[in-house]
């Protein structure tokens, strides 16, 4: 199997997996705290996680720009796993529609890359507009499926 193809599935099907389960987990979550303890629940989590990896991994390097980066990527992580914990709690909303519609992120971070990362010049345009267009069609389908 090629480096990239274990990347994909490294960096694509277990994320997927994981991703998907905390989902359903976080629903279960909603109702039995607040938004608040809840993030730092999070952070705990992650940070021991983190702890964890150094020590495997036996690597601690940052730079001051990595750091900065990976800090900046924690705030908008949390600002948005925020919402979805105020939506589940405060607003009832279902999370088989809210996936959908959160994972529509997908487009940001696709156009960030073409755009800003330049790598609009290795991928093929098309399959990516295409992608896009089955990725907006699900989010309306997931929202609009309320009874």
């Amino acid at each position: 199997m090629s480096n990239a193809t274990l990347g994909l599935l490294v960096g694509g099907l277990v994320p997927a997996v994981c991703f998907g389960l905390s989902g359903a987990v976080q629903k279960g979550a909603a109702g039995g705290i607040a938004t608040g303890p809840y993030l730092v629940v999070i952070g705990l989590v992650v940070a021991a996680a983190g702890a964890a990896v150094t020590a495997v991994e036996r690597d601690a390097s940052a730079t001051p720009a990595g750091a900065g980066y990976a800090a900046l990527f924690g705030l908008l992580w949390a600002a948005g796993v925020g919402a979805i914990a105020v939506a589940l709690g405060r607003f009832e909303a279902r999370i088989s529609q809210l996936v959908p519609l959160y994972n529509m992120n997908t487009l940001v971070a696709v156009a960030v890359g073409l755009v800003a990362l330049g790598e609009w010049q290795t991928v093929q345009p098309g399959r990516l507009a295409l992608a896009a267009v089955l990725v907006v069609a699900g989010g309306v389908l997931a929202a609009t499926a309320g009874r």
